[in-house]
């Protein structure tokens, strides 16, 4: 078995497309590494760690975010053949990557650290996988660690899939063991693409990218028929017809092709500029065979978590809005609507899939775009019902009525939680803090157990995840769906500061911990925001009841530093009017607030302060 040199044109019969798919830190990277070293894409000099991971976040967090497609050749039984090989991300949050991946393919490697075996998203991926109706190679990586307990995780594989153990693969990612004989499964058992190469040409856009000096990078999956390089495309959903200035494979670097066959994976560049004219999930055809029936598409992602992104300075607000373009063309799965607020001005309320998604796409509009930006505290759209029958969905605490307010429905979703035994009492008592209702449990083994809770989305988006693995010591894994609606009892807790609503800092929270929240924000306000001449009062309110207060005490000019002996009277005097003075301040003083002071009250870190303990025990209490 010897590497080939890299072919363009492959027959239906010889490609196979598949995704690496896995839970976080399993070792896709570092496979899909091996991969390209084993096949000869990449010679020893070319190749880094995780070298498809081409974002500087992904190397920094050692995470995948973006899916990447590559097509490698391999020979077996003395044919060569296609690889399209997509590797994805392992975090819930980029669940819609993943989505997209499998649907361009007809089977995948499913991978499992032999040291850490089943986990959360493991589970979710494979779900997926059998939702496509996609041929599973399950294979064990890490097998070289000394840690690694092999037999166990096996038996726990064979029982999931059903299947016996010597069809579960071994390798290490990181050595290179087991890699040939992985390739040689997916040539034996994935099938070769289904489609008609005689039918009306039709091509899937799975992925897009915006590049400065050459346009729109669209790559696609040939479903149906043949493009070739001098065809004029038709997008089926835009309607724009146009002539590609290259048609080309990658394999990992990006190589013209005169034409891409049924079943190969491609990009397309059209030198177009307009973001509104590339879509994911839209059907490319071509004016010399063309269709009539787009193909089926994506399902439209469901944001989990909304929150504001505002310009730091004012005048980026069209570079905001450019920018959110053109990050859109990346990754299809953020929603957003323009808004202003009072206090932060004109910005966008923002869909994200998770709170690890929201803080990814706000570090990459900093760094990609050089936008400058404040975000509002993270919340979840509600659906209120009023008095009169009329029905209102708030994605902004500032929508939210204050009063005539029948009933409220709040998103639920189906967490999974997977832990060790010995955690199991230290997850349910935390579950159970958050609002979770108990589905159900079971033992994935001896020592591993699997709970389902249905919990309110908007009590895993604050500290949920870190206070999960902080009682676990870094064990347990979470894997969550949306999982319907349910009504609750919620309010909405306004700020004022110094009388003044301040709507970026509103939030919509159950009426059980409103006190908290506005104990909290008080707090950590009083000792953000400067002091000023005046006395400035900071306050929590439900409506027109308080129900939190902080003080922020004047700053003090010692008048009577001058007086030195003398009748009292005098001093008094100067007293009386220092009073005077601060009292027509305080009405027409305005509290400027530093927009580190916003950044920081936003912010998703805990304020541990034995005061507030104290206040919510005696709350508690009453």
């Amino acid at each position: 078995m010897a590497k080939s040199e890299p072919e363009t044109f492959f027959p239906q019969e010889l490609i196979r497309n598949f995704s690496i798919i896995a839970h976080i830190d399993h070792g896709k990277s570092t496979l899909a590494d091996r991969i390209l070293s084993l096949t000869g894409a990449l010679s020893d000099r070319q190749l880094r760690d995780q070298y498809l991971d081409s974002m500087d976040i992904e190397r920094e967090r050692g995470i995948t975010i973006k899916s990447q497609a590559v097509t490698v050749n391999w020979q077996k039984d003395e044919k060569t053949y296609a690889l399209s090989m997509i590797d994805t991300p392992g975090h819930v949050d980029f669940n819609y990557e993943v989505s997209r991946a499998l649907a361009a393919c007809e089977g995948c490697v499913l991978l499992v650290d032999a040291t850490q075996g089943i986990e959360a998203q493991t589970l979710s991926n494979l779900y997926l996988a059998l939702q496509n109706d996609l041929t599973i190679i399950p294979v064990l990586n890490k097998i070289d660690l000394p840690g690694a307990k092999t037999e166990e995780v096996r038996s726990t594989i064979c029982d999931l899939l059903g299947v016996e153990g010597g069809e579960v693969l071994e390798v290490s990612a990181k050595t290179g063991f087991g890699v040939k004989e992985l390739l040689d499964a997916i040539v034996e058992n994935i099938p070769a693409p289904s489609g008609n190469p005689e039918g009306p040409t039709r091509a899937l856009i799975f992925d897009s990218q915006y590049d400065a000096y050459r346009g729109i990078i669209t790559y696609i999956r040939v479903v149906d028929g043949n493009i070739e390089a001098k065809d004029r495309i038709i997008q089926m959903k835009s309607g724009s017809s146009l002539v590609p200035l290259e048609l080309g494979i990658v394999d990992p670097f990006m190589r013209p092709v005169e034409m891409l066959t049924t079943g190969q994976v491609g990009y397309v560049i059209t030198g177009i500029k307009d973001v509104r004219q590339a879509q994911v999930g839209d059907t490319i055809t071509c004016e010399r065979n063309e269709a009539k029936e787009p193909l089926k598409g994506y399902k439209a992602p469901e944001s989990m978590v909304y929150a504001g992104l505002f310009p730091l300075e004012t005048d980026q607000f069209p570079l905001l809005r450019q920018s959110l373009d053109k990050l859109r063309l990346n990754d299809a799965s953020i929603s957003y609507t323009p808004e202003t607020s009072s206090a932060l001005g004109f910005g966008f309320r923002c869909g994200f899939l998770g709170l690890l998604h929201m803080q990814i796409v706000i570090e990459r509009l900093e760094r990609e775009f050089g936008v400058d930006l404040i975000s509002t505290a993270p919340n979840v759209h509600y659906r209120v019902e009023m008095a009169d029958g009329s029905e209102i969905t708030v994605t902004n605490p500032t929508q939210f009525p204050e009063n005539k307010v029948k009933a409220v429905w709040e998103p639920m979703i189906e967490a999974s939680i997977i832990t060790p035994k010995d955690y199991v009492g230290d997850v349910m008592k935390l579950c159970q803090e958050h609002r979770g209702k108990m589905l159900g449990m079971e033992y994935l083994g001896p020592d591993r157990v699997c709970l389902r809770y249905k919990m309110p989305t908007g009590e895993i988006i604050f500290g949920f995840f870190d206070q999960l693995k902080s009682r676990t010591k870094g064990y347990a894994t979470l894997d969550y769906a949306p999982a319907g609606e349910e009504k609750a009892d919620l309010v909405r807790v306004d700020i004022l500061i110094h009388g003044e609503l301040s709507d970026a800092l509103s939030a919509i929270c159950h009426k059980d911990k409103a006190y908290e929240y506005g104990l909290k924000m008080t707090k950590k306000l009083k000792k953000l925001i400067p002091r000023q001449q005046f006395e400035i009062p900071i306050q929590a309110a439900i409506g027109q009841r308080i129900i939190a207060r902080e003080t922020i005490s004047p700053l003090r000019k010692d008048v009577l530093a001058k007086c030195y002996g003398g009748d009292i009277t005098r001093k008094r005097k100067l007293l009386e009017k220092q009073r005077e003075g601060k009292k027509k301040m305080k009405m027409i003083g305005n509290v400027a607030i530093p927009q580190e002071a916003f950044i920081s009250a936003l912010s998703l870190e805990e304020l541990d302060d034995k005061d507030i303990r104290e206040k919510l025990k005696a709350h508690a209490k009453k």
